[in-house]
């Protein structure tokens, strides 16, 4: 037996020795056809060398290896004796990219879209792919129809130039948006809801009637968070499809959705297991309670607004969920908010990209969280906030990753600057100053520091203004604002006073916040005043006061702001009291008190309710009120009656007195008028109730009561693609008999 093993081996051994001995040992590799590439290089990217056995496996892995350099356009191995000879083709470099037929897009703006640049390889493949990236970015703008073909122009030395010629085609429109499913809310209701939008005449300066798949993409999640807020917590839009018309010149889109039943939250209940955290405090920030139509905005607003209270009482490390119990029998949804502690993770470094103007300073001084502080998701949303609403950036990301050890994490940012330079002109006509124009210019981010600088000139047929401003927000890299601003103004009020004031000014402003929300601004303005142009047939009292005067004043504010929006606001409240005295320098003495408040109340998703409330006292220290100090009331203030119209006058020419004490209260519906959204248009319906009285003057000729004047009527906003168009119809209904009413008032203006 063992013989016979042994003779086995020994015939395997000579079998393998003469296999090795027939394939041979490969003596040399030659490389032919190369022009760029070195021999040596092509030699490396291959499975077999020489000095090795001759094998067919590694050959073939050799060739694959080659065409997966994507260097070569062909590439052929043979065997002559114990020399390997590999023919490659080489692919061309390209020395330009071109493109042509691109109207639409400028070829800056196309180039970061593909990948191949010149002094790379020409292959067909990732030329088609850039076909495609090219055609999708026509698809995003809706040219569904173009088309891309590429051509390439032989150079010496085997390069190209690669040409894109561009058919970029006509838009493609929205024909029409159906939704199949919906029983709840209707097809239009819902067509207002996305941002998708139906192809109309009057839709020529945007492009939200051109089909995007990306838009799509957000449509559908408005539409879950939609139902999902409405009660439907089994809402899913099944599918959303877009058909070309047999014309390729528009779309059909459908949703298809499933409503579901409406629930209701169940119980609504607190677990908490934080020992120093008070539970009843805690309670009082839950939004909702048991019987209400369940509202996932709801919801996640209620854990913020947990997270976020929690947070400032000193209990950085809580973690604030939702265990969620669906009965889905009795179309219910029990909620449980866990108060828990979290884990304890730290910030160690927060890292800013994509700001290139924009210093890193400005950005890190909105953080809400600092390197080194407890991780907070609440400061954190908080944070983003407050770096978008800074106008300087087109989009901003905060992304965590993980730190150099587990209790730590760094928080990435990401920004997209903007332009923030304007240079604006504008035209316009309003009821109190005719026909107006003005020019300026404007730096929000002067150096990249977020300063902001502007200077702006002003003129129309009662006013001429020449401003210079300045802010620095972060004075001397401390929350605290600063700044300046110099006035030049000409203000002709011969229509309601027959007289002509100048007035130059110049104003220093300091503030800071006391909180999120409590700010006080402190104002020191140093104002001359001079009433000309007196006509011979003005009140007396007007006459008395002919000449230039000097007033230096110190003032401050404290407001408290909790609206949703600074601009266009539709939820929540500002109040703001104002205290100001003049009397340490200057001409004139008085001490002036204001207090004003505003409160929003979204009624629906399209109608919001406004109250506005104010008031003023003014009180010379030793002397009268100066006129051109005083309260004026009318117009903007109180609709249905002239800039002006309101208060104590002279009876016998008719000159407005202005008044010492001022009061007005106003409340307002905004509302659709049934025209399409994105025409901007919306109704105004008001009513404005108000008094000024209080006029230093004593004797007879002089009306001045204290009496309550109302007046009430509606109103049309338009915000037209040329600038803001307000139009308001108003009725003096309680009134004097030597008030001045108007019942048109219209303002416009536009920026180009």
């Amino acid at each position: 037996m063992r013989r016979l093993l042994a003779g086995l081996i020994g015939m395997a051994c000579l079998f393998a020795l003469n296999s090795a001995v027939a394939q041979g040992v490969l003596r040399e590799i030659r490389v032919e056809g190369n022009q760029r590439i070195e021999g040596d290089t092509v030699r490396s990217y291959m499975s077999i060398s020489a000095g090795d056995l001759i094998d067919r496996d590694k050959i073939d892995r050799s060739l694959k290896a080659l065409f997966g350099t994507s260097l070569f356009a062909d590439v052929n191995i043979r065997q002559e004796a114990d020399i390997l000879v590999v023919r490659v083709v080489e692919n061309p470099v390209i020395n330009r990219i071109a493109f042509e037929g691109n109207r639409r897009f400028e070829s800056k703006l196309i180039e970061p879209e593909i990948q191949l640049r010149p002094r790379v390889v020409y292959t067909r493949t990732r030329v088609q792919g850039d076909v495609q990236r090219i055609l999708q970015m026509y698809r995003r703008n809706g040219r569904v129809a173009a088309t891309v073909e590429p051509k390439i122009i032989q150079l010496p030395q085997n390069r190209v130039d690669l040409v894109f010629e561009i058919n970029e085609g006509e838009k493609t429109g929205i024909r029409r948006i159906n939704f199949v499913g919906n029983r709840r809310f209707d097809d239009k209701a819902l067509r207002d809801l996305i941002l998708t939008r139906e192809t109309r005449w009057y839709r020529f300066l945007t492009t939200d009637d051109i089909y995007d798949p990306d838009r799509l993409t957000v449509d559908r999640e408005r539409l879950r968070k939609f139902y999902l807020s409405k009660g439907h917590a089994d809402f899913r839009v099944v599918s959303a499809i877009a058909e070309l018309t047999p014309d390729r010149e528009s779309f059909f889109l459908t949703f298809a959705i499933e409503e579901g039943d409406v629930y209701r939250f169940g119980k609504v209940e607190l677990s908490n297991e934080i020992r120093n955290l008070h539970t009843p405090f805690v309670e009082s920030l839950m939004r909702m309670k048991s019987g209400d139509i369940y509202n996932a905005d709801e919801v996640e607003n209620t854990i913020q607004d947990m997270t976020t209270e929690i947070a400032g009482l000193g209990l950085a490390f809580v973690d604030v969920t939702t265990e969620v119990k669906r009965d889905r029998e009795n179309r219910k949804i029990d909620i449980t908010y866990k108060v828990v502690e979290g884990p304890r993770i730290y910030v160690e470094r927060i890292d800013i990209t994509g700001n290139v103007r924009t210093l890193d300073k400005v950005i890190r001084r909105e953080f809400r969280v600092v390197e080194g502080d407890a991780f907070n998701a609440a400061r954190l949303r908080r944070s983003r906030q407050r770096i978008q609403s800074l106008g300087f950036f087109d989009k901003v990301d905060i992304k965590t990753e993980p730190g150099s050890a587990p209790d730590k994490t760094i928080v990435a940012v990401d920004v997209k600057e903007r332009s923030t330079g304007e240079l604006s002109i504008g035209i316009g006509v309003s009821t109190s100053d005719g026909v107006l124009s003005d020019v300026s210019i404007r730096e929000r981010n002067f150096l990249g520091k977020g300063q902001d600088v502007k200077l702006g000139y002003a003129l129309s047929t009662r006013r001429r203004e020449a401003t210079f401003a300045f802010l620095e927000p972060y004075f001397l890299d401390k929350n605290l604002t600063a700044g300046f601003d110099l006035m030049d103004r000409e203000l002709d009020l011969q229509a309601q006073s027959s007289y002509d004031v100048h007035t130059k000014r110049a104003r220093v402003r300091f503030g800071h916040a006391h909180t999120e929300y409590l700010s006080q601004l402190y104002i020191y303005t140093l104002q001359s005043d001079t009433i000309e142009n007196v006509g011979s047939d003005a009140s007396r009292f007007i006459k008395r006061v002919k000449g230039s005067t000097t007033t230096s004043e110190y003032g401050t504010r404290l407001t408290y702001d909790r609206r949703d929006d600074r601009i266009n606001p539709t939820e929540g409240y500002m109040a703001m009291l104002g205290v100001d005295y003049a009397g340490v320098g200057g001409e004139v003495n008085y001490v002036r008190l204001s207090l004003d408040y505003s409160y929003y109340y979204p009624y629906s998703d399209d109608v919001t309710l406004v109250a506005n409330a104010g008031s003023g006292f003014i009180q010379g220290l030793g002397e009268d009120v100066r006129i051109s100090n005083r309260f004026l009331l009318g117009g903007n203030s109180l609709r249905g009656f002239r800039s002006g119209g309101v208060g104590p006058r002279d009876l016998q020419t008719r000159d407005t007195l202005g008044g010492n004490l001022i009061y007005t209260v106003s409340g307002e519906s905004r509302f659709p008028i049934g025209l399409p959204k994105e025409l901007g248009v919306q109704g105004r319906y008001f009513i404005d109730a108000g008094s000024l009285s209080k006029v230093d003057e004593t004797g007879t000729g002089i009306g001045d009561t204290a009496s309550m004047r109302v007046g009430t009527g509606f109103g049309l906003t338009w915000a037209t693609p040329l600038g803001p168009l307000a139009i308001d119809y108003g009725r003096a209904v309680v009134k004097e008999n030597f008030d001045r009413t108007e019942n048109f008032r219209i303002n416009f203006g536009t920026r180009f």
